[in-house]
């Protein structure tokens, strides 16, 4: 694709950050997704995903103590992964382009070999046109649960077959599936992904009792 020539940023006030420089080029489709790519690789330092209507979701930063989480969960997730090596693992930058057109990154996610299989040379380079098979969500100070819980519903019916929404203010934990209602966990010590993901067990108690 060719370069495009690269537009002043448009100053926005993002809450709890201040003023935030979005970077734009002229002639963007944001419904395309070569050109989305684009956009989120222009502001890589903000979290951007596409809802299903085409609105868009920026993000900035995350605080200290949820990056600390984060850090953790990839972490239990890619050792799992390395002892067994059945697929890949994504933390919270990457995009998955779902089946209802919309581009979501999960803070942490997992997709089969045979997935993965299925995809071209040209598919991989580039958001992932597929859903995980298993995705984690984890909610900070600022994330309202419903919202969340919105979103999580788009992951389970749009192909994940396991997803986790860990929302430490309550010590919940609340597993997605599909064709069936979530099911709540209250301060779980770990959480079994078995049979998605064969003996991870994800030790959510540590995630919850993280401090600054």
């Amino acid at each position: 694709m060719a370069a495009s020539t690269q537009a002043d940023p448009l100053l926005l006030r993002f809450p709890f950050a201040g003023d935030a420089s979005l970077r734009l080029r002229p002639g963007l489709n944001m419904a395309d997704n070569e050109d989305f790519f684009l956009f989120c690789q222009d502001n890589a330092e903000l979290q951007i995903e596409r809802t299903a209507t085409g609105e868009l979701s920026i993000e900035m930063p995350t605080k200290s103590l949820t990056s600390k989480r984060n850090a953790l969960l990839t972490t239990y997730l890619g050792m799992w992964n390395l002892q067994n090596g059945l697929g890949d693992t994504y933390e919270s930058s990457g995009g998955f382009i779902l089946p209802n057109s919309a581009v979501r990154s999960p803070d942490a996610a997992w997709i089969s070999h045979e997935r993965l299989a299925t995809l071209t040379p040209e598919q991989r380079d580039g958001f992932l046109p597929l859903a995980p098979d298993f995705i984690v969500e984890l909610r900070s100070e600022t994330d309202r649960l419903l919202a969340l819980q919105d979103k999580m519903e788009e992951w389970r019916d749009n192909g994940v077959r396991l997803g986790l929404l860990l929302d430490p203010t309550t010590r919940t934990v609340y597993l997605y599936r599909p064709d069936t209602e979530p099911l709540t966990l209250t301060d779980p010590e770990v959480v079994d992904c078995a049979p998605e993901l064969p003996g991870f067990a994800l030790n959510v108690r540590s995630l919850f009792e993280l401090t600054v």
